[in-house]
């Protein structure tokens, strides 16, 4: 499968963005902090498993991105809560 250059640096940003943004909203309507890694984490796994999906390179940096940003929600919101701020 061929991957446009420009495409894969759209999908690294907007799945970086989404999982931030999502685990970041999570965050401050449950109170937790790291439940949205364990659900963005089980989603990915439970998709490639259910759809026999052998990724690709392109898949697994894109998908890594998503992850990461889904901590980065994570870590952002536990700063803020470790500094006073409330959410929620």
């Amino acid at each position: 499968m061929n991957m446009n250059v420009l495409q894969f640096a759209v999908s690294i940003v907007l799945f970086a963005v989404l999982g931030f943004g999502i685990g970041f909203i999570i965050n401050m309507v449950l109170r937790t902090t790291w439940l949205p890694v364990v659900i963005a984490l089980g989603v990915i796994v439970g998709t490639l498993v259910y759809n026999r999906i052998v990724p690709n390179v392109f898949d697994v940096v894109i998908l890594t991105c998503g992850l990461l940003g889904t901590v980065g929600g994570g870590w952002t919101i536990h700063v803020l809560r470790k500094k006073g701020y409330r959410m929620f």
